[in-house]
């Protein structure tokens, strides 16, 4: 450790040095030093430089990716990075395209008025079965509302999907969650809520929970980089990283939060930057490769279980389409940027590797696309058919016994039926 030398900071105070009883010289001050109590917390030298520290002193975390773009040749398929079975880099795709078919017939059924909201995945897809596809079914997903890709892979049907979107009785959350707020207890997926970061410290908990019981598993927190701005963020990245939770943090950083560029949301180096500030390993990793994310992941999973520490994977992707079905992204950036992007779609990317390979080709596609829209037209005109939950289903769930007052509000609602039954749609709703 490089003492901290008094007599070259205050040379300028002649004064100043004949407080100082012996001479001066570097081997004794680095004796001194030596002996020196060290400030909790901090690794750090001493200098007589004065400096302030920012964004600038540094380069840039480096983005991690397999794929290059354009797509070439020169890929090794036999590389032990990216060497995985022919099965499971052919699901990976199809999860891709399922993704993309659902997202498209969805976006438009909420424009007919159909269902009430809907967020799409367009742009997105590999940073999410990428991740997924590197995960054990045993490892706990704490998502925000851009994970389909995450329960697709994990055998979420087409159906239940459908089914949360409508609300409608076979719905597993009876109609009680906005569309888009999955949840699953057999596929460890915990229900999506609609506050940013609310996840977050929850996810840090469990992990914690699972250090505690000395599971083979970790849990995988998914937030975007607006979400990181939430309060939530930082006790949950701290208690993490201080109580050594097996947690891997997945920031999709997909260049905005709602109407707000990522430049105008933060200043320095990304999410990334803020991992190294609470002592947790962190990667930044091409949210558009989907081999990148499967490798990434897999690392971080692999150090999260063997150490029982945290990781953080900023994973830089790019939002398509509009934030939701409430949102017109064309009134705070261009259609060039967009299009843009399109260009570099992460599902191209992916398609023209699987070509590279020998595994892909034009007739296979055509026949996937027709294939998964039959599958899902099919699952959509069902679910589209079910009938609404029974209304009483607005009072239960609540309390494991229902209590008086959730009752006499039951009552109250059975009463006003009675009545005025004849100016509500009964009929869509289940009967007792």
């Amino acid at each position: 450790m490089k003492p901290f030398n008094h007599l070259r900071i205050l040379n300028f105070s002649p004064q100043l040095k004949l407080l100082f009883k012996r001479p001066f010289s570097v081997a004794a001050a680095a004796a001194e030093a030596a002996t020196e109590p060290q400030f909790i917390g901090i690794k750090s030298k001493f200098t007589n430089v004065l400096k302030f520290i920012n964004s600038d002193s540094y380069e840039a975390i480096p983005i991690y990716r397999i794929l290059s773009s354009p797509i070439t040749n020169n890929i090794d398929p036999n590389d032990s990075l990216i060497k995985l079975d022919r099965e499971k880099l052919l699901k990976m795709y199809r999860d891709m395209i399922r993704i993309s078919v659902m997202d498209k017939i969805l976006y438009e059924s909420q424009r007919q008025g159909r269902i009430s909201f809907y967020m799409t995945n367009t742009g997105e897809e590999a940073l999410q079965v990428g991740s997924a596809s590197a995960l054990s079914l045993d490892d706990v997903i704490y998502g925000q509302y851009r994970e389909v890709g995450v329960l697709m892979w994990r055998g979420y049907p087409y159906s239940k999907f459908l089914n949360q979107c409508y609300g409608n009785c076979n719905d597993l959350g009876k109609g009680k969650q906005m569309p888009v707020h999955y949840g699953c207890k057999e596929l460890n997926f915990t229900t999506i809520s609609s506050p940013l970061g609310t996840q977050m410290p929850q996810a840090s908990g469990a992990a914690y929970a699972l250090k505690l019981t000395k599971r083979n598993a970790c849990v995988v927190c998914y937030f975007g980089e607006g979400g990181a701005s939430e309060g939530d963020a930082h006790p949950a990245l701290n208690f993490a990283a201080t109580l050594d939770c097996p947690i891997i943090f997945i920031c999709r950083n997909n260049g905005y939060a709602i109407s707000t560029p990522a430049n105008e949301q933060y200043r320095g180096d990304g999410i990334a930057a803020r991992g190294p500030a609470y002592g947790i390993q962190t990667v930044r990793v091409d949210g558009n490769d989907i081999l990148a994310m499967h490798h990434a992941t897999k690392v971080a999973r692999d150090y999260c279980i063997d150490n029982g520490k945290p990781v953080l994977i900023e994973a830089m992707t790019y939002r398509v389409n509009h934030h939701s079905t409430s949102d017109d992204s064309t009134a705070y950036r261009s259609i060039e940027e967009i299009n843009q992007w399109i260009k570099q779609s992460p599902i191209i990317k992916f398609r023209e590797y699987l070509k590279t390979i020998g595994l892909w080709d034009d007739e296979k596609e055509s026949e996937l696309h027709k294939s998964t829209q039959s599958e899902f037209m099919t699952e959509f005109t069902a679910a589209e058919k079910l009938l609404k939950p029974h209304w009483k289903e607005l009072f239960t769930d609540v309390y494991h016994d229902m209590p008086a007052h959730i009752k006499k509000q039951m009552l109250t609602m059975e009463e006003h039926l009675k009545e005025y039954g004849q100016h509500y749609p009964l009929k869509e709703f289940q009967s007792n």
